[in-house]
């Protein structure tokens, strides 16, 4: 069936993306190599082609309207695919290259999957590497179809069908906007209160998601969803405007509460702990190409871990 007319810019609605995730017009424009106004510009035009105001300008400060944080959710498909083509494509253009598939969770994808990959490149910059992202449940099914070498999964558990090894720790944290009124509260939020509070959180099947459900359920608790979205950045979104409280990684969140975009809420009596692992297949040996990646991981953690001990 052909594309109905108007159809929205990638590129724009890539710079939507990030606008969502960085929290300004601004810092989007330095991401994408553009000017502030020129960014603007782009994301006007892109409000007029899809007749809907994505942005709210009012207060100074562009934020995501409920329009624009259900347009960034329904764009990560369509953004994923364009990179997967544009990768493909690229691939076709280099066959006498290495190929690398990499499949990795939303968090691990976009938080520390580029570091690691720029090493990759250092020590190996013949290797192409094809990245798919999904939810935790999305990367064990695209490792057991053989569809990619290394996949990277969040979540309380190993999966039991492939091989893994911990690769970082990380913990969830409790997230509010400023205006919210746990923003100023002082003492720890107690799993009851959190049980009881609609959240915004992933969907179903996320490590993100498993790791709340697994601690709350340790307590003889529920999760009570607010909104169920489909990613990190469109979860920010939403609670930056303060749609209510969402539970992201820490990792996720660094910038936007370094940078007065969200409050961590202090939590009590109840761990959101949890491990980011390597999967590979059992039956397979890792390529050549793999085992360097493997190797970047490892020098990775070896510096961080050396770090915080300074």
């Amino acid at each position: 069936m052909p594309l109905k007319e108007p159809v929205p810019d990638i590129r724009s609605l890539d710079l939507l993306h990030s606008v969502a995730e960085l929290g300004s017009i601004r810092q989007a424009a330095l991401r994408h190599s553009m000017s502030q106004p020129a960014a603007s510009m782009r994301l006007r035009s892109l409000e007029r082609s899809l007749e809907l105001q994505l942005l709210d300008r009012s207060h100074g400060r562009a934020q995501l309207t409920s329009a624009g944080v259900a347009v960034v959710q329904w764009s990560e498909t369509v953004l994923e695919a364009t990179r997967k083509l544009l990768l493909g494509t690229q691939a076709l253009r280099s066959d006498s290259k290495t190929h690398l598939r990499v499949v990795a969770s939303m968090t691990v994808a976009a938080y520390l999957v580029p570091n690691w990959l720029n090493r990759l490149r250092v020590s190996d910059p013949d290797v192409i590497v094809s990245l798919q992202m999904g939810n935790s449940q999305h990367v064990v099914e695209v490792m057991l179809h053989d569809n990619a070498e290394i996949g990277f999964v969040e979540g309380p558990r190993a999966p039991r069908e492939l091989a893994s090894r911990v690769v970082r720790s990380d913990d969830l944290v409790v997230v509010v906007a400023p205006s919210n009124r746990w923003a100023r509260r002082r003492k720890p939020l107690t799993a009851p209160e959190l049980s009881a509070t609609p959240l915004v959180v992933r969907e179903a099947g996320s490590g993100t998601r498993e790791v709340l459900e697994t601690a709350l359920k340790s307590r003889g608790l529920t999760v009570t969803p607010l909104v169920e979205l489909g990613s990190t950045t469109a979860i920010k979104a939403a609670v930056a405007s303060d749609a209510g409280p969402g539970v992201l990684s820490r990792l996720a969140v660094a910038a936007d509460v370094t940078e007065g975009r969200l409050v961590v809420v202090a939590t009590q009596g109840f761990s959101l702990e949890r491990s980011i692992r390597m999967v590979w297949s059992r039956e397979r040996p890792l390529s050549p190409s793999a085992r360097r990646l493997v190797r970047q991981i490892d020098e990775s953690s070896s510096v961080r871990r050396a770090a915080s001990t300074n």
